[in-house]
């Protein structure tokens, strides 16, 4: 973990002290200018603690942004977070203020850099204020938890940590998302507000559709939707809210053969990719991330569903950016 830790730093090109780390089109040096690895193994706990700190915090002259305080641990851990205990977190909280922050707390400031940037590009979507507006046109305003779990509320499903393992269709590969079993025809849930960016069928995972957030730093997948019907209301280019049902769990993929069941299991595959920089869209340099304790944070919120008249489920309520679009 120290090795990947100290690769990740080189590669970053960290060159500030208590700033995020410059993209390719503010250096000379585009290739040594973004971040080109991220180990995110940021526990569902430290996310849950971190975050309690920050809703408690906010509004105050000691407002504790949750992406610093887990940039400051993971420092303190070099990245490894399976090193997490609460009182590490109380303990920077406790030291925290305007003029002692995070960055001047770090004993290596690059270090803070750079994992301020990295948890950044994970996380920096999923709270703030937002809009919650209801089916039947209510709008409510608060602060707060934007992204939701990606199963509906009240269908069960089964997980574990199987982001790396090995899979062998088409060529030997490893497993870059995270897996979520469940039944046929269970709604799926935009994690997050975005961009429809993908749309329609691919071998290896069937029925499936790619969402752009609206900061352009996350690329959502989800695979495997349902044959026949996978999607609600779904194409390229469509704006789509966080806590909107989105399609359906199924088990296509695995095939050339389009809206063909070729998987063993009915599961949701999704992951989240980063992008620093556009390069990394496609090729060998893409980052993909361990969603599994993400995953285990965002059961904390879930969408209550409903099916409409015209046959397919909506969400009870979405939550979107209060500055975004009306």
């Amino acid at each position: 973990m120290f090795k990947k830790w100290i690769a990740a730093l080189l590669l970053a090109g960290v060159l500030g002290q208590c700033v995020p780390v410059a993209h390719a089109n503010e250096t000379d040096s585009p290739e040594n200018s973004y971040i080109k690895w991220v180990d995110f193994t940021v526990t569902a706990q430290a996310l849950e603690d971190a975050m309690k700190v920050h809703l408690d915090t906010h509004g105050s002259e000691n407002e504790i942004d949750w992406i610093d305080l887990l940039a400051a641990l993971g420092v303190r851990y070099g990245g490894d977070f399976s090193q997490y205990r609460k009182k590490d977190l109380l303990n920077l909280y406790e030291k925290f203020t305007p003029d002692a922050d995070f960055c001047k707390l770090s004993k290596n400031k690059k270090a803070f850099a750079y994992y301020k940037e990295a948890y950044g590009a994970v996380l920096s979507g999923m709270i703030g204020p937002y809009r919650e507006i209801t089916a039947d046109g209510t709008e409510t305003e608060g602060y707060g938890l934007l992204a939701y779990s990606p199963i509906a509320r009240g269908y069960g499903y089964s997980h574990y940590d199987d982001f790396g393992a090995s899979r062998s269709y088409g060529y030997k590969r490893k497993h870059l998302g995270h897996d979520l079993m469940g039944s046929v025809g269970t709604p799926v849930i935009a994690v997050e507000g975005g961009f429809v960016e993908a749309c329609g069928w691919n071998q290896y995972g069937g029925w499936r559709l790619g969402i752009r957030s609206f900061d352009g730093k996350r690329y959502y997948y989800y695979a495997h939707l349902r044959k026949n019907h996978p999607y609600t209301d779904m194409y390229e280019g469509k704006i789509v809210d966080a806590g909107e049902v989105i399609g359906y769990l199924g088990m296509t993929g695995y095939s050339r053969k389009e809206n063909t069941n070729n998987i063993d299991t009915p599961h949701l595959h999704y992951g989240m990719q980063l992008i620093f920089d556009a390069s990394q869209k496609d090729g060998w340099n893409q980052i993909w991330i361990d969603m599994y304790e993400l995953t285990k944070f965002l059961a904390r919120q879930t969408s209550a569903v409903f099916r409409g008249e015209d046959g397919e489920f909506h969400a009870k309520a979405v939550r979107i950016p209060a500055d975004s679009r009306d």
